[in-house]
């Protein structure tokens, strides 16, 4: 009897041994990096408007056509102001009766057609109450809180006061956009 209880103790020694839990695996980390690309911040505009035609001393009113602002920056503070100027709008060899000065060329955003992102977009002049003369920069639209990539686009209207002395002519200037 007494090599069996043995031969028991020592059986199950041997299981206690082989059940014993096992000693944890080692552990070691990885540092995981990557990047988010950052592109441009680019305004387009169409390249080319007719406005049709009017007499000297009428006033001529036209949409430009749709001006996009796309920030792709993926900025932490995506805000941004677009500016409008003009050029004289000349014919001939553009004397001072076949010339157009920006000061009688007004403008006006209007609201946004579209807008992506988030934040918040304002016009530079949402009615044509709220014109504005382009005898030099003004403001067309801005982006003043938000984050990440957005975009706007608006259809921005000018207005151009034909002076009673204006020649007959087809007449032409740059409506410019930028944006930063």
């Amino acid at each position: 009897m007494r090599k069996t209880l043995l031969t028991l103790t020592a059986s199950a020694a041997t299981v206690l041994t082989l059940a014993a839990p096992a000693a944890a695996a080692p552990t070691d980390d990885t540092i995981v990096t990557f990047t988010i690309g950052t592109a441009n911040l680019d305004i387009t505009a169409p390249p080319a408007v007719n406005l049709g035609a009017a007499f000297a001393g009428d006033t001529l009113t036209g949409q430009i056509g749709p001006v996009t602002v796309t920030d792709q920056r993926a900025a932490l503070s995506a805000t941004w102001t677009a500016t409008v100027s003009s050029t004289a709008f000349n014919t001939g060899g553009g004397g001072p009766s076949e010339s157009i000065t920006p000061g009688l060329v007004d403008y006006w955003s209007g609201p946004a057609t579209a807008t992506t992102g988030t934040g918040t977009f304002v016009p530079g002049q949402l009615t044509s109450a709220q014109a504005v003369s382009l005898n030099l920069p003004r403001t067309a639209f801005s982006k003043t809180s938000g984050s990440g990539n957005n975009s706007a686009t608006w259809n921005p209207t000018i207005e151009i006061e034909i002076p009673d002395a204006a020649v007959a002519g087809t007449y032409t200037g740059v409506i410019t956009h930028s944006v930063a």
